[in-house]
């Protein structure tokens, strides 16, 4: 059985990477759209609108596929 150690990290190294890594894989501009869509949580009202949407049949679904 092998033994894992676990290395404590404080929460500001963890920004520092998690902001270093999302620049570098998004560019700068790329990493600020990416932390307000993060922080504002999304957009709407997921609860209200899932009771919003028409309940379609299985057999309407198939029958707009078909006219795409």
């Amino acid at each position: 059985m092998m033994n894992r150690t676990m290395k404590i990290v404080k929460s500001s190294e963890i920004r520092k990477s998690g902001t270093e890594a999302l620049i570098k894989a998004l560019g700068p501009i790329g990493m600020a759209r990416y932390l307000e869509e993060y922080d504002n949580g999304g957009r709407g009202d997921y609860t209200k609108e899932k009771y919003e949407q028409p309940d379609y049949s299985i057999e309407e679904i198939l029958a707009s596929r078909k006219e795409m």
